[in-house]
């Protein structure tokens, strides 16, 4: 007769597996980052940020000369980070980065200023202090689905991220070169994580450049996602409470964050130059 099993914890198995001598029950990141001083947290941001650009020409966000990622310096707090105009986004490092105040002027760099980039950054940036970071470009999917002039359904898990938590800016009035509309924009995003720019693409916004840049990323799936869904038939919508409990379990900035992350260090792995 066998010897009943141990309920002791092993270090090492009998065939050399090595074990955790305390064994505990994890299935999610349980604090945040620490906080960083400022130099610390300026360099943060800026990697994030070139890498966000990387990442995105990965995903085929880039289309010419548009688009923008902005993140606000830590001391400088009325001024952003933004890449420079012309730079393909599979090209940017930090050292390229812009820095740019309220009014438009640059004060670290000397390549040319998106003015688009400008007029709707500041004035998210003015509008909502605790937004760290934003992010528009003409994506595909988001493109297609902003022609519609409607906001998300929930379809799915994934696009429940979004569940009553983005908007809708109906004006398009062409390229947006004035703050005054970027003021619009600001409004129409309100507290939310995301809006549709009508005819004209998506833009996300977080307490984080990995937050921001995530939340674009999946927004522009959930685009995808119900043209995909609306094309071949007629979608069966999540019921609100259960699209509610889905938000409230994937939609923080921190798990969005740690999913940037996870792209941003295989990122980093082959294309170092961008830490340059």
């Amino acid at each position: 007769m066998n010897a009943p099993a141990s309920t002791a914890p092993l270090s090492v198995t009998a065939t050399g597996l090595k074990l955790n001598p305390h064994p505990v029950r994890r299935d999610w990141w349980d604090e945040p980052a620490p906080p960083r001083g400022l130099v610390e947290e300026r360099r943060h941001r800026q990697e994030r940020l070139a890498g966000a650009f990387r990442i995105f020409a990965r995903y085929g966000f880039d289309q010419g000369l548009a688009g923008h990622i902005t993140a606000r310096d830590p001391e400088l707090t009325d001024h952003f980070w933004v890449n420079p105009f012309g730079l393909h986004f599979s090209r940017v490092r930090v050292s390229d980065l812009l820095l740019v105040n309220s009014q438009g002027e640059i004060v670290i760099g000397d390549a040319p200023l998106n003015r688009a980039a400008f007029a709707i950054h500041a004035a998210l940036h003015e509008a909502r202090p605790d937004i760290i970071a934003a992010a528009h470009t003409h994506s595909t999917y988001g493109k297609a689905w902003s022609a519609l002039g409607r906001k998300l359904d929930p379809l799915t898990q994934d696009s429940c991220a979004f569940y009553e938590d983005h908007g809708l800016f109906e004006d398009f009035g062409g390229v947006v070169y004035e703050t005054s509309e970027g003021a619009q924009i600001a409004e129409a995003l309100g507290a939310q994580k995301g809006v549709i720019l009508k005819n004209h693409g998506i833009l996300t916004a977080g307490p984080t450049v990995e937050a921001a840049a995530w939340w674009y990323i999946a927004l522009d799936n959930a685009c995808q996602a119900q043209l995909l869904a609306e094309a071949a038939g007629t979608p069966q919508l999540i019921p609100h409470a259960q699209a509610a409990l889905t938000h409230s379990q994937i939609s923080s900035p921190n798990g969005a964050a740690r999913a940037f992350d996870a792209l941003w260090q295989g990122l980093v792995a082959a294309e170092s130059k961008l830490l340059e």
